[in-house]
């Protein structure tokens, strides 16, 4: 039961006090209410802002698991248009069917054209050609902006990468000369935020070459016989932009170890690794093409895709050691305002269990600490805040992913 007025305790004494002073005192705790009104309005708007957040996650979420229960569809292509409907012929079994459309279908297709198509081989809906497919998966980036000095704490794995893509594609008479072939490609494993992604972007820059990256999960797809054929796709795309260099992350999403299920969805993402490890085995001339994959879960891979022959180098990423944390703080504080009592060693020490992307982010949520306070001089302290948050908040992730998994 709330107090009512009389039970709440008066900042004076009734008998002692003068009128003006019962309303000083009154004031001043009206003051001081009204703030914590104030404050906890703050909280609450904060509160509804995570609460909206988290609603879109779930919504999202909600999609796309209502997408993923979703019956499989088959890719097949248009071979002839006919008054009795349309003839089609099944990716992967080659099959062939005569299927009716509706004559607004029925206009827009023609020959040749790839279409979805379900168990019974009616056609669904009409799929984009290829080069809109490929537009929409890979992202192709010529000489990104990393270089090996925006990279610290990684020297060893730096050299192991820099000698498997970099020197092939830069000194291939040295290989000739000493009679041997160069590396087939390299696998960076290691936890999240070590900087995988860059040590590809610095070798990818470093040599001129073309980057071309494709999540794993990308390669993923509803459609029966489609992953194996991005697959296709990506190399065809990589000989178009030689020299290249091809970055597959998440690549424990497409060469899992292989089990007994004999569902659609595992039959597919087996059908995709099959492939991937066909092109990579059937690459005659290594001297202009790079293959780089990365994985979080190395546990999980296939040991086929791991024999000699596809990735000759598997090279951990691990956190960064004190030293290492030291240099990252360097460099992503080359262009920011630092107080002189900024002591990037002690940093290091307090973040021991912080990667290369954590440090970034402490860097960021230092200078907005320091903006926040109307200042323009990043101080030691606001390192120290934005640790505490970027710790938070990693909490906070993996308590939203437990919620959800």
């Amino acid at each position: 039961m709330s107090d009512t007025v009389d039970d709440v305790d008066l900042p004076y004494d009734e008998d002692e006090a003068s009128q003006q002073e019962k309303i000083q005192a009154l004031e001043e705790r009206l003051e001081v209410l009204e703030a914590q009104n104030e404050e906890m309005r703050d909280k609450l708007l904060d509160a509804n802002a995570e609460n909206n957040k988290y609603q879109q996650k779930l919504e999202r979420l909600t999609h796309e698991n209502k997408k993923l229960k979703q019956s499989p569809l088959f890719v097949a292509t248009v071979q002839e248009i006919t008054d009795e409907g349309v003839i089609i012929k099944q990716h992967g079994n080659n099959q062939e069917a005569l299927t009716e459309v509706t004559d607004e279908m029925r206009s827009e297709l023609e020959p040749d054209d790839r279409v979805a198509v379900n168990n019974s081989l009616s056609i669904v809906k009409p799929l984009s050609n290829e080069t809109d497919v490929r537009a929409r998966v890979m992202e192709v980036t010529e000489s990104p902006d990393v270089s090996y000095e925006d990279i610290g704490g990684l020297e060893e794995q730096m050299q192991e990468v820099r000698e498997t893509v970099e020197m092939p594609l830069e000194k291939p008479d040295m290989f000739d000369d000493v009679g041997i072939d160069p590396p087939s490609g390299v696998l960076l494993y290691g936890p999240p935020g070590t900087g995988k992604t860059m040590l590809a972007k610095a070798v990818a820059n470093e040599t001129d070459a073309t980057f071309i990256k494709m999540a794993g999960s990308e390669l993923v797809h509803k459609f029966i016989g489609e992953g194996a054929k991005l697959v296709r796709d990506l190399f065809d795309v990589a000989r178009e932009h030689e020299p290249a260099v091809i970055f597959i992350d998440e690549i424990d999403a497409i060469a899992a170890k292989r089990t007994e299920s004999k569902t659609s969805g595992d039959a597919e993402v087996q059908r995709t690794m099959m492939q991937l490890l066909s092109e990579m085995d059937g690459f005659e001339e290594r001297g202009e093409i790079r293959i780089i994959a990365a994985t979080n879960r190395f546990d999980m891979l296939d040991r086929a895709i791991l024999r000699p022959g596809r990735f000759d180098r598997l090279i951990e990423v691990p956190k960064p050691s004190a030293d290492g944390r030291e240099i990252i703080f360097q460099i992503h504080t080359r262009n920011m305002n630092v107080a002189d009592e900024v002591d990037f060693a002690e940093l290091a020490e307090e973040a021991e269990e912080a990667s290369g992307a954590d440090i970034k982010a402490i860097c960021t949520e230092a200078g907005m600490f320091a903006i926040r306070d109307d200042r323009t001089e990043i101080q030691m302290e606001d390192f120290r805040n934005a640790w505490d948050k970027v710790q938070a908040d990693s909490s906070d992730t993996e308590d939203v992913s437990k919620t959800f998994a």
